[in-house]
């Protein structure tokens, strides 16, 4: 796969399966849902992703709880698709710690928790994962908590995500000390990180600055797309 030899990470895939390695039977899963290197067959990936989850596949776990919750291959089962994505959340899985709270939040498969669902959004957050930094900040901006929001969509941020970049620069923009520079700078990157929408933001901060203010948010986003190639670099080395 890293090598870009799709056909031949099916043929390897297949036959780790066949030896009863279930990481095997997810991924040849993943191949057959998107149709790379095999002709696209959901069914058969979903065949695939209850194979792996049986035989311990947490990523498996996952995926095939989402199948449940979507009810477009396999019919719609809330109850088993959040079994299966907190059984993963409860392993340690960060996705599934995402889903298990987004289940637990909408009550669906089990009993609306919200103080389940943030626990386990934070957990997630903690391992890294972004779209639950995103959901806790924008739970903490619905309970109008600005600060505890920004801390989350920030770390987003930070990490190179558009939303939280367009989110984190919409809050720099409100309240008693608002910063447009560095919103302008955050609006400015998640442009080009491919969220459209954020340059109407952008564009409308930029009206509001001076040319000394436009020179320094210009110059923050680039200070910050030189650390993240950096940091890339060291990580790949590693």
């Amino acid at each position: 796969m890293d090598a870009g030899d799709v056909s031949g990470a099916a043929t390897e895939f297949a036959a780790a399966y066949e030896a009863g390695d279930s990481e095997g039977a997810f991924y040849l899963g993943r191949l057959f849902e998107l149709g790379l290197g095999t002709e696209q067959d959901e069914m058969r990936a979903a065949n695939l992703y209850a194979a792996a989850a049986e035989g311990g596949s947490i990523k498996a776990q996952v995926r095939l709880g989402l199948m449940y919750h979507e009810g477009r291959v396999l019919l719609r089962d809330y109850e088993e698709g959040t079994r299966l994505l907190c059984e993963a959340a409860d392993a340690g899985d960060a996705d599934g710690q995402l889903n298990c709270g987004l289940a637990y939040r909408a009550g669906r498969g089990v009993g609306p928790d919200d103080a389940r669902a943030l626990s386990y959004w934070q957990r997630a957050a903690d391992q890294g994962n972004i779209l639950a930094m995103n959901v806790l900040g924008q739970t903490a901006l619905a309970s109008g908590n600005v600060e505890q929001a920004a801390v989350y969509l920030k770390q987003s941020a930070d990490l190179g995500n558009a939303g939280g970049m367009f989110e984190y620069a919409k809050l720099l923009m409100i309240g008693a000390s608002p910063d447009p520079v560095t919103a302008y700078s955050y609006a400015n990157l998640a442009v080009v990180r491919g969220l459209a929408d954020a340059g109407v933001l952008r564009d409308e901060i930029e009206a509001q600055l001076t040319a000394e203010q436009v020179a320094a948010g210009q110059a923050m986003a680039r200070a910050w797309t030189e650390a993240r190639i950096l940091a890339e670099g060291a990580e790949q080395e590693n």
